[in-house]
């Protein structure tokens, strides 16, 4: 199914320039729009893709069976109305954006017939931006997560499905756009809120010279992109609002036990996170 499909990424950033990377290494046809002419040469000068161009190139986008969007939510919906009158029959789209309902349902509504378009989301990143740091290895442990709806075929799920496996993810599942950013409000946008609540909650610089591994792994992420992430966390504004409330009431609640010094009732909170982090020792 993947065999002699020609992919366009648009947006070469760090997930763009690692797909097209390991597209590459599988021996796929691989162009891409982005419109920084040092990203597209750097591209071009390291075998990256085959192909670019730093404008939305008609010759360019006609020659994608699959196109995946690397761009920022907001401006997908928009290159998809302005350019789908390039797209040849039958192009498949998908995307590597962290949030779905707010984008996905426009662009299945706007979209020609002969084409269609499939959420993805890769669960993979760094803490570094742009398709110089692109690194197929990065899917290796990660989970992609597909949201199909009502709209997209059987075999669109079943090529981005054997597409994941080509890529060499982890672990590849099925979610409704509402349940994968129901989840996202939690496992990522959350995690993301509470590193940038650490980080601001002392503006001692000299925090390296003290601190261990503990404070380094629970603020990696503190490293952030403030434009893309303003709109992740703004179309996902009710999912992520309901967890850091229900975040708070935990933290509430175990202020309150050691206030009143209940070593036992520390200890169950002790026990259950640790067991419920177990599952994530578990092989798969």
């Amino acid at each position: 199914m993947m065999n002699n499909k020609k992919f366009l990424i648009v947006g070469l950033g760090l997930l763009g320039g690692s797909y097209a990377l390991a597209l590459k290494k599988w021996h796929h046809e691989v162009y891409a729009i982005d419109i920084d002419p040092n990203a597209i040469q750097y591209a071009l000068d390291h075998q990256i893709i085959d192909e670019g161009s730093c404008e939305n190139d008609p010759a360019l986008i006609q020659k994608a069976d699959v196109i995946i969007s690397g761009l920022y939510p907001k401006d997908i919906v928009q290159w998809v109305q302005n350019n789908q009158q390039y797209f040849k029959p039958n192009t498949l789209i998908s995307d590597v954006t962290g949030v779905k309902c707010a984008i996905l349902y426009d662009i299945q509504a706007i979209l020609r017939d002969d084409c269609e378009f499939i959420g993805s989301h890769p669960m993979a990143g760094k803490e570094v931006s742009g398709v110089q740091h692109a690194d197929a290895s990065i899917f290796l442990p990660a989970n992609l997560i597909l949201t199909p709806t009502d709209k997209n075929t059987q075999q669109a799920i079943d090529f981005m499905y054997e597409f994941g496996k080509e890529l060499r993810f982890n672990n590849i599942c099925i979610l409704t756009p509402e349940k994968h950013d129901e989840m996202i409000g939690y496992l990522s946008q959350l995690t993301h809120v509470i590193a940038v609540s650490l980080m601001n909650a002392n503006d001692n610089k000299h925090l390296k010279e003290y601190t261990g591994d503990s404070f380094r792994d629970l603020t990696r992420i503190a490293k952030i992109n403030e434009n893309l992430w303003t709109e992740l966390f703004l179309m996902n504004k009710e999912n992520l609002i309901h967890e850091i409330d229900i975040f708070m009431d935990e933290m509430k609640s175990f202020r309150d036990i050691l206030e009143k010094e209940d070593t036992q009732a520390m200890k169950e909170k002790f026990i259950q996170s640790t067991q419920r982090r177990k599952y994530f020792d578990i092989d798969s």
